[in-house]
């Protein structure tokens, strides 16, 4: 099985590619799990949509042919980086390769309501795209207190325990 991971931080040392890297690493035996580069993509262009640069077709081609995609994301001003929305504008568009896709919405941050309310504009954001999500109502993967709780990968054991609960019915989603 092989995933996709679109994670919204273009930080190196960023608690939400820490999370991807900590569910790449405790998943292997499941499945193939690929971090793509949200920064190679450029800006959204609609002139440009039919005939977009090589970056985008290959994100596009990746993301198609994986049997599911994770959104791990940091919340900015109350709502999904601007890195994010590219991605899924460009996502959206022409072959539209997210419909019907399995996807699962995650994040990380520093204070105590986690990416809440970037996450509930992600989930509006995914109804437009026709993708098949999990219900939200416990699985909904918002970490607080970050710094507390990830070193180099997350370490924090409840909420390890809840990431693999939920990576497990996203495994069960994809093979619906």
């Amino acid at each position: 099985m092989k995933i996709i991971a679109l994670v919204g931080s273009l930080r190196k040392d960023s608690f939400n590619k820490q999370l991807a890297l900590t569910i790449q690493e405790r998943f292997a035996n499941h499945f193939e799990l690929e971090v793509l580069d949200l920064g190679l993509l450029p800006h959204y262009n609609q002139d440009e949509e039919f005939h977009p640069a090589e970056s985008v077709g290959e994100f596009k081609r990746k993301v198609k042919e994986a049997d599911g995609v994770m959104i791990i994301t940091p919340e900015y001003n109350w709502s999904i980086p601007g890195v994010l929305k590219n991605a899924l504008d460009w996502l959206s568009r022409v072959d539209k390769v997210l419909i019907g896709k399995p996807v699962l919405t995650a994040g990380a941050a520093t204070g105590l309501m986690g990416t809440l309310r970037a996450q509930l504009q992600l989930r509006q954001i995914l109804t437009a795209l026709q993708v098949k999500l999990l219900s939200p109502v416990g699985n909904e993967i918002l970490i607080n207190q970050a710094a507390a709780k990830f070193d180099g990968r997350l370490t924090d054991e409840p909420t390890l325990k809840f990431v693999d609960e939920v990576v497990g019915r996203f495994i069960d989603l994809i093979k619906e």
